[in-house]
């Protein structure tokens, strides 16, 4: 076998680069055998004496992070400990980010029975090390630093080091954010946020210790509008998270929100991500459990208010407020918010989604209306009560009304000639709405509509195939269900469309083309 020396690292190297380059999962066995040859305590040495030397550096970072991914490699961390404590102190960010990755590889891996994780953080410091990674390190070195206290999170006595019972330790998360520039104090909200997705228990710390107040000081003040808006952005992932509903009423955010999307002095892409942010919030079907109506419908009469005063002026905040209304509506309580305020909110929603003025807005007004008329709502979900359903109805053939279509099947039917991903928010918006009775007789009145989602040959990609088959379905259940259409000899036609449409599933409307052998005879001379 070759032999490598320190002076001369070429060999190890050469094999560095081949185990880091190595295609697939290393195994524990080819871990082993690469430290058998190349003991870990020669590679750190050599990293740590070398790494002036061009390409040492970047190839013995990407070898260890991969031997440390393994079983056996993370095993060996907690004799390392020290390495670990310089390199998330060093200054080449490419080595503290290794630094932060190995301790997430051994918290992912550690053995509770052998290794007292928690312990060796504390002996060897690291959480400060890595909380100074997050505020001071480059992008990948604070998403590296996350990540592994994220993984911390996951244990009791983890909680406990992040969370320390004396709200004066420097590393409580709202006294670092307290001396932090406006960078390092994203960060640290950006670490709330991601912490607080772990689970219910850390989402409840999370709130015990007032730090879902960070970001509402933060959204309070205006003054740096990159900082407000990256605080946004953040409190769009919280919005999303599923246990957040039970958590995110009990501050002022949503009223904060509120105050933000009314104030028509604000830049108009804070009040975009505001109104997207609260049609998040409030698309959950138990939000009502945790926040009063009134709430609800004070930030749809102001998302309401700023669709009538935009019209097609700001296209980006319009759209904006489509999507909102339409997140709300996704529920059924909040679909019957929309359709039964004074006046009702749906109705520009309805008006946008057949108004050809603006693709952009149109487009965003069909998913909007998809999701008020029940395309996303289980089955025994789909229709509102009484009164919003007169609403919805009354709506639509108001809209019709006043367009040159002057019914509501040559809306439906304008809106499925028109391109591929307006077609596609048409299918969603028929499928929901053609549990109506009125809606399946409009579908039946139009031949053209029925061609078109029955048709072979009318979708190309997989999206569109599969809306189309999903409206097909919607349709032929409720023809089916109704024994007067089925008995109608006038609509025979249209039963057996829709039978042979959903017969053939969604990817199997194109038939096979499959090549056919040309014979003719040989040309004579």
């Amino acid at each position: 076998m070759e032999e490598y020396t320190l002076d001369d690292p070429t060999l190890l190297l050469q094999a560095a680069s081949d185990f880091a380059h190595h295609p697939g999962v290393h195994s524990d066995a080819s871990a082993k055998a690469f430290l058998q040859r190349f003991p870990l305590a020669v590679i750190i040495n050599v990293l740590q004496t070398k790494a002036d030397v061009p390409g040492v550096e970047s190839t013995l970072v990407a070898c260890l992070e991969r031997i440390f991914c393994t079983k056996h490699g993370a095993s060996l961390i907690p004799q390392y400990m020290p390495f670990v404590q310089v390199g998330l102190r060093a200054d080449s960010q490419v080595v503290r980010c290794l630094a932060c990755k190995t301790v997430s590889c051994l918290l992912e891996n550690f053995d509770e029975n052998t290794v007292p994780v928690a312990q060796l953080i504390v002996e060897h410091d690291i959480y400060p090390l890595l909380l100074d990674c997050l505020i001071n390190g480059n992008e990948q070195v604070a998403t590296a630093s996350m990540d592994a206290i994220k993984n911390l999170a996951g244990s009791f006595e983890g909680m406990e080091i992040i969370f320390p019972a004396n709200d004066n330790e420097t590393t409580h998360l709202r006294n670092l954010a307290a001396r932090c520039s406006s960078l390092g104090r994203v960060r640290v909200l950006a670490l709330v946020v991601k912490l607080f997705s772990v689970s219910s228990s850390v989402a409840s710390l999370i709130q015990n210790s007032d730090l879902l107040n960070l970001l509402e000081a933060e959204v309070s003040n205006t003054n740096d509008t990159l900082v407000t808006l990256s605080v946004l952005e953040l409190l769009y992932e919280l919005a999303e998270i599923q246990h957040g509903t039970e958590f995110l009423p009990r501050t002022t955010l949503v009223q904060l929100l509120s105050s933000i999307i009314g104030n028509t002095s604000m830049e108009s892409i804070l009040r975009s991500r505001a109104m997207m942010i609260s049609g998040r919030l409030l698309s959950k079907e138990n939000i009502f459990k945790f926040i009063d109506e009134s709430c609800v419908k004070t930030v749809i009469s102001l998302i309401d208010g700023r669709l009538r005063s935009l019209e097609i002026q700001d296209a980006d905040e319009c759209e904006s407020a489509l999507e909102a209304l339409g997140q709300i509506g996704s529920s059924i309580h909040g679909a019957e918010l929309l359709l039964l305020s004074s006046p009702p909110a749906a109705r520009h929603v309805i008006d946008a989604a057949f108004d050809r003025q603006g693709r952009g807005r149109q487009l965003a007004a069909l998913h909007a209306l998809g999701n008020i008329s029940g395309e996303t709502r289980s089955e025994n979900k789909i229709m509102p009560n009484n009164d919003a359903e007169e609403s919805l109805q009354h709506l639509i053939y108001e809209s019709a009304s006043k367009s040159p279509k002057l019914t509501s099947s040559g809306l439906f039917l304008s809106v499925l000639q028109q391109d591929a991903e307006i077609r596609l928010a048409g299918y969603r918006v028929i499928t929901g709405l053609v549990a109506r009775p009125w809606c399946l007789m409009e579908i039946c009145s139009k031949q053209e509509i029925v061609n078109i989602i029955t048709g072979a040959h009318s979708e190309t990609t997989k999206i569109g195939m599969e809306a189309k088959y999903n409206c097909c379905k919607a349709i032929h259940w409720v023809f089916m269900s109704s024994s007067k259409l089925t008995s109608d000899p006038a609509l025979a036609g249209i039963a057996e469309k829709l039978q042979e449409a959903v017969r053939r599933g969604p990817y199997l409307a194109r038939k096979l083309q499959e090549a056919q052998p040309v014979v003719m005879t040989a040309d004579r001379f």
